[in-house]
């Protein structure tokens, strides 16, 4: 993990509702307690960073200071488009470029359009060299991606966009991307998983989506939210002994829920390891909220296992 932590882009994807904003928040202050300059990355209108570090929510594209040496930006393609193509023809024919209906019709309709520039600005975060001169550059960006099928359309657009525009600056931008993509030595990619069916087999089946479109394979997968295996079988049949009051068997039905919960759990992380993904599990943190101690907390765990 710590050399993943050294390259430029660390993209975290899964299944939705696994934990993967969270996770990246606390890969992020990670990073930036290690002394890295760290951007945390949100796609379209979450917004949901700065609420995990107990800060009122910015606008998009506004680069917000969370931590030392942490921030986090949301993306919105429409505002980086602006930037891309002021970028490639000045500020005054970049604005008459976006207003137009024909490059409008076209942004909306050639496939992969809106993910590419998405995934520009994504690249432009990486540069030491910014598209304004006066923002500074970052040592990592952590992309806190989409659940499995959008992510995989966003890391694919480059290649998708490329085969339309196969030359100009457009097509130069694109390949660009995919060489950042397409490097192990300049990009990681994490798959995010709860110790569930379906979101364990979304993990197989994004690994199937990264060797296809980019030749890659996940990094490593983070397991969430797991619970300890606090009984063995024999302790489970002494608890079940102690008495038969109504108190004696909740208490033992409560030990056998958490027992099996406890092992399922673990046949699905047989499952990844069965499939030689290198897994890095996630204790359930029991809690309220979440919030910036539990981000921490995370943070602290994976701290103590890289």
């Amino acid at each position: 993990m710590s050399s993943m932590l050294e390259r430029e882009l660390l993209f975290v994807t899964g299944k939705g509702g696994v934990g993967k904003t969270t996770l990246a928040a606390a890969l992020g202050l990670l990073a930036a307690e290690r002394g890295l300059r760290t951007i945390v990355v949100e796609l379209g209108d979450q917004g949901r960073l700065p609420a995990l570090f107990g800060l009122p929510p910015e606008e998009p594209g506004m680069e917000t200071l969370l931590f030392d040496r942490l921030w986090s930006i949301s993306i919105d393609p429409d505002q980086a488009l602006l930037e891309w193509l002021q970028q490639l023809g000045g500020r005054v024919s970049g604005r008459v470029l976006a207003s137009s209906g024909t490059f409008q019709y076209f942004a909306a309709a050639a496939p992969g359009a809106k993910e590419l520039v998405s995934m520009v600005k994504i690249w432009e975060l990486t540069q030491g060299e910014r598209w304004q001169r006066r923002a500074g550059g970052y040592d990592l960006v952590v992309i806190d991606a989409p659940s499995t099928g959008h992510a995989l359309g966003l890391l694919h657009s480059p290649r998708t966009f490329g085969a339309i525009a196969r030359v100009g600056p457009i097509a130069g931008q694109a390949q660009r991307v995919r060489e950042l993509l397409e490097d192990p030595a300049r990009s990681a990619f994490l798959g995010v998983a709860l110790a569930t069916d379906m979101a364990v087999t979304e993990t197989l089946e994004l690994q199937d989506g990264l060797l296809q479109g980019l030749g890659r394979t996940l990094d490593r997968v983070l397991l969430n939210c797991l619970l300890p295996s606090r009984f063995t079988a024999a302790e489970l049949e002494r608890i079940a002994r102690l008495d038969g009051s109504e108190i004696g068997r909740s208490a033992a039905a409560a030990a056998r829920a958490a027992h099996d919960r406890a092992r399922f759990q673990h046949n699905q992380l047989a499952r990844l390891r069965r499939r030689r993904f290198e897994v890095l599990g996630v204790p359930f943190l029991f809690g309220a909220e979440l919030d910036l101690p539990a981000v921490q907390r995370i943070a602290a765990h994976l701290r103590r296992r890289l």
